[in-house]
């Protein structure tokens, strides 16, 4: 294993370990070690847990050439590894962190890719009446009930939408009502599930578990719950390591429009919907509406 990934590794966890060796196969002749192109991916846990990366990862490599290490983490932690110059490229939800963070100078260009909505779920007694309520008033009503509430507490993209809400709800949450897990959203969904608690998920990752739920989307469909992701290609500013050419072979072809098609399809024959819809080119002040 290279000097690169072995940081990678470390930084991490052992959680990860497995992830860092991952190359998706590819349809066309293996490559010699000498001559791969191979560009290490860190991107969020939900485009992992939804299976969106198993369907578009084996036809970039079929499409560019280029091998894909993956790091599924929160978009905090993928933009920390984009920060430090061991990844190539980040596919994130996070957008005022990453707006922050490009304005830094390290990275590259950052693209509009993809949205779905995170959605409020819980148990379907639900003890603290959210079902039908837009989100911050379903956040305040969870605080007022001291319902159980399991947060991501990892700093990803959802966290921060998590957040988000609780401020513009007034609350700060604390107490035994309140946990976190440190983990992904697979992981909190199940903890979820199993304390009967709410919690704050993406559609997607939600969709694809629901059948080993014991859990029902309560709040859904208002603008403050729309998930939006880009992909940012990393710099040599980062560090000598990066490989733009890699990261911007990714980044152009997540926008062109056979990916893009990829994308609305995905989840359709399964769930009778899209789990993302496709955004390359779209005005993202005109999304959700």
């Amino acid at each position: 294993m290279s000097r690169r990934l072995l940081v990678i590794c470390a930084w991490v966890g052992t959680v990860l370990l497995a992830a860092c060796g991952t190359v998706p196969s590819s349809s066309g002749p293996a490559s010699s070690p000498s001559t791969e192109k191979s560009l290490i991916l860190a991107t969020t846990t939900s485009t992992q847990d939804s299976g969106l990366l198993d369907e578009l990862l084996p036809a970039f490599t079929r499409d560019s050439g280029w091998q894909v290490k993956t790091l599924a983490v929160g978009s905090g932690q993928a933009i920390e590894l984009g920060r430090r110059g061991e990844v190539d490229v980040l596919l994130v939800h996070s957008p005022a962190a990453e707006a922050k963070f490009v304005a830094e100078g390290s990275a590259g260009s950052r693209r509009l890719v993809m949205h779905n909505d995170f959605v409020l779920i819980g148990p379907r007694a639900d003890p603290a009446k959210i079902r039908g309520t837009k989100s911050v008033e379903a956040m305040k009503k969870i605080a007022a009930a001291r319902a159980a509430f399991i947060s991501r507490g990892d700093e990803s993209g959802t966290h921060a939408k998590e957040k988000d809400l609780w401020s513009k709800a007034a609350v700060t949450p604390g107490g035994s009502w309140y946990q976190s897990t440190g983990q992904g959203m697979g992981e909190t969904l199940r903890v979820a599930s199993e304390k009967a608690a709410y919690t704050l998920s993406d559609r997607a990752t939600y969709l694809t578990q629901r059948g080993t739920l014991a859990l029902e989307v309560l709040s859904e469909g208002d603008l403050g719950l729309l998930n939006v992701y880009h992909v940012i290609e990393m710099t040599k500013n980062a560090g000598d390591r990066v490989q733009p050419d890699g990261a911007k072979a990714f980044a152009d072809w997540i926008v062109a429009p056979p990916a893009q098609r990829l994308i609305g399809a995905f989840g359709r024959a399964k769930f009778g919907q899209p789990l993302f819809t496709p955004d390359a080119g779209a005005d993202e002040a005109k999304l959700g509406q």
